[in-house]
C-alpha cells in the first residue's frame, strides 16, 4: 500500500514554519554566522592556493597558513594605500570647515529673513532639539555601538575560521558524505564543486565589475578636474559589493569635495551626473553581463535576497546576499523537489513560457 501524500497546505505550513526557523535562527546567531560566511567564502577562494603549495610537498597546514599570510599581507596594503590617501585629504580640512561656518550662516541668515527668527533663538533651539534626540536616542546609539564592537571582536576569528575550514576540509566533505547518504558520493561532490564555482565565479567577477567601474569613475573626474580622482573613483567602486546602491553612496563624497574645493556647484552636478551614468550603467550593462552571467539570479529575487539579508544582517548582509542566494539556487537545482524554487529564483530574461509550460 502506497504511502498517503501529504495535503498541499500541510506542506506549505510546514515549509512556512521551517522558514520563519531559519530565519529566526538566522537573526539571533548573526554574530556567529556573519565571520563564519565570510570566512567559508574565503576559504573557497584560497582552497587553489593550499592544493597548489601541497601539491610540491607542502603540509597542509603550511600552506594555508602561507595562504591566509598572503591575503593578509594584500589586505593590508590595500588599508594602507586608503589610509595614505585618506591622510591627503587633510588639506581639505580647513576648506571644510570654513565653508560649513559659511553655509550655516547662510542657512542662518535664510531662515531669519523668512521665518522671522532671529540667530540666537535659532541656536537655543537647536542645542535644545540635539539634547532631546541624544537623550531620546541614547539607548539606539549604545546598542548600535554595541553591536558594532562585537561584531567587529567576531571578524577578528575570521583567519582562525578559515585555516580550520581549509584544514579540514577533506573531513567535511566527508560529513556531507553521511549526512547525505542516499545521494550518490559524486552527486555530492558535483554539488559541492558547483558551489565553489559559483563563489569564485563571483568574486572573479566582482572584482573584474570593480575594475571597470573605478577606471570610468576616475577618468570623469580627471575630465572634471576633481583632485583626488583615483581615491574618489575606486573608493565608489569598492561600494559596488552593496549591489545597487553602492556607487550612489560613493558619490557623495565627491560631490562634498567638489562643492567644498571648487568655486561653482556646477562641478558638483557634473560630479553627480557621471556617478549617475556610472551607476546606471553599472546596473543596466556592466554588472549583469559580468556577474549576472555567472550567479543567475534575477532581477527581482536579488532585491528581495538584499531586503532580507539587510534586515537581519545589516551592511554584511547586503554584502553576502548574493552570494548566498546563488549558493541557495545551486542547491535547489540540484534536488528534485526544490528546482521549481531554484527556477523561480534563476535569470528569467530568456525565458520562453510555451516552452517551459507542463
Amino acid at each position: 500500500m502506497l504511502p498517503r501524500q501529504q495535503p498541499f497546505y500541510t506542506r506549505l505550513a510546514y515549509i512556512l514554519i521551517s522558514l520563519v526557523i531559519v530565519i529566526y535562527g538566522m537573526y539571533i546567531l548573526r554574530d556567529l554566522l556573519i565571520p563564519l560566511t565570510f570566512s567559508g567564502i574565503i576559504a573557497l577562494l584560497l582552497v587553489p592556493v593550499s592544493q597548489f603549495l601541497e601539491k610540491y610537498g607542502c603540509p597542509r597546514w603550511l600552506a594555508i597558513t602561507v595562504a591566509i599570510l598572503l591575503t593578509l599581507g594584500f589586505m593590508t596594503l590595500f588599508f594602507y594605500i586608503i589610509y595614505t590617501q585618506i591622510m591627503d585629504l587633510e588639506e581639505v580640512l580647513p576648506q571644510l570647515s570654513e565653508k560649513a561656518e559659511k553655509w550655516y550662516r547662510d542657512f542662518q541668515f535664510m531662515i531669519r529673513d523668512n521665518f522671522h527668527i532671529s540667530r540666537t533663538k535659532q541656536r537655543i533651539e537647536g542645542q535644545k532639539y540635539l539634547t532631546e534626540f541624544l537623550k531620546n536616542n541614547s539607548d539606539l546609539i549604545t546598542n548600535t555601538l554595541s553591536t558594532t564592537t562585537g561584531l567587529l571582536g567576531n571578524l577578528t576569528l575570521i583567519p582562525l575560521y578559515v585555516f580550520l575550514l581549509l584544514l579540514y576540509r577533506d573531513f567535511i566533505r566527508v560529513f556531507f558524505y553521511k549526512a547525505l547518504k542516499p545521494v550518490s558520493n559524486h552527486r555530492v561532490d558535483v554539488v559541492l564543486k558547483k558551489v565553489k564555482d559559483v563563489v569564485v565565479n563571483y568574486v572573479v567577477g566582482l572584482i573584474i565589475v570593480i575594475g571597470i567601474i573605478g577606471i570610468l569613475n576616475t577618468l570623469g573626474l580627471l575630465i572634471l578636474g576633481i583632485e583626488h580622482a583615483f581615491f574618489f573613483g575606486f573608493f565608489a567602486a569598492i561600494l559596488v559589493l552593496i549591489p545597487y546602491i553602492g556607487v550612489a553612496i560613493g558619490s557623495l563624497l565627491p560631490i562634498i569635495f567638489a562643492l567644498i574645493t571648487k568655486d561653482s556647484a556646477w562641478y558638483a552636478l557634473g560630479v553627480a551626473a557621471l556617478f549617475g551614468g556610472v551607476q546606471f550603467l553599472e546596473g543596466n550593462f556592466i554588472t549583469p553581463y559580468v556577474v549576472g552571467s555567472k550567479v543567475s539570479i534575477n532581477s527581482m529575487a536579488a532585491i528581495i535576497a538584499l531586503i532580507i539579508f539587510g534586515n537581519l544582517w545589516g551592511l554584511s548582509g547586503l554584502v553576502l546576499a548574493l552570494p548566498i542566494t546563488a549558493i541557495i539556487k545551486v542547491i535547489f537545482d540540484s534536488i528534485e523537489g526544490l528546482r521549481p524554487y531554484g527556477f523561480l529564483i534563476g535569470d528569467a530574461d530568456h525565458v520562453d513560457v510555451r516552452k517551459r509550460r507542463g
